[in-house]
């Protein structure tokens, strides 16, 4: 796994207190809310720098599309993201992450926005999620 972070999610309980919060007290530029007509699809994305953007996601979702019970909010409702730039590619990275000791808590699969997605955990339980993302191209 080649080291590039390209998205950091927050579990949020109320997304549009979340939205709030990032878009107009800390001034962070977003679209606003999008995927609200999918289950499980409502997310905030605000760009951090090029190549990183920041997600809010409900908690409820988070736990949905990662495949684990729902808990209550901690410091660690995060998953960290790294996007490839294959199909292919995400099936690569997730066996190499279990082969150095991940948990895989969501294989690869195709994904309800048109890509292709899976969950592990490292050793010490931080959720990582393996994407492809066929409208994000990846920086060169």
């Amino acid at each position: 796994m080649k080291p590039y972070l390209s998205l950091i999610t927050l579990a949020v309980g109320d997304l549009e207190r979340a939205l709030r919060f990032y878009r107009d007290g800390l001034g962070l530029p977003t679209e606003g809310i999008v995927g609200q007509d999918i289950a499980h699809g409502a997310v905030a994305f605000f760009d951090l720098q090029p190549g990183l953007k920041l997600a809010l996601f409900p908690r409820e979702s988070l736990c949905h599309d990662a495949g684990l019970p729902p808990g209550p909010p901690s410091p660690s409702s995060l998953s960290l993201a790294h996007n490839v730039g294959s199909r292919e590619a995400v099936g690569a990275v997730m066996r190499e992450a279990e082969a150095a000791g991940a948990r895989i808590v969501k294989p690869a699969q195709d994904t309800v926005w048109g890509g292709h997605a899976g969950y592990f955990m490292d050793p010490d339980g931080h959720l990582w999620e393996v994407a492809w993302n066929p409208a994000w191209p990846l920086p060169t």
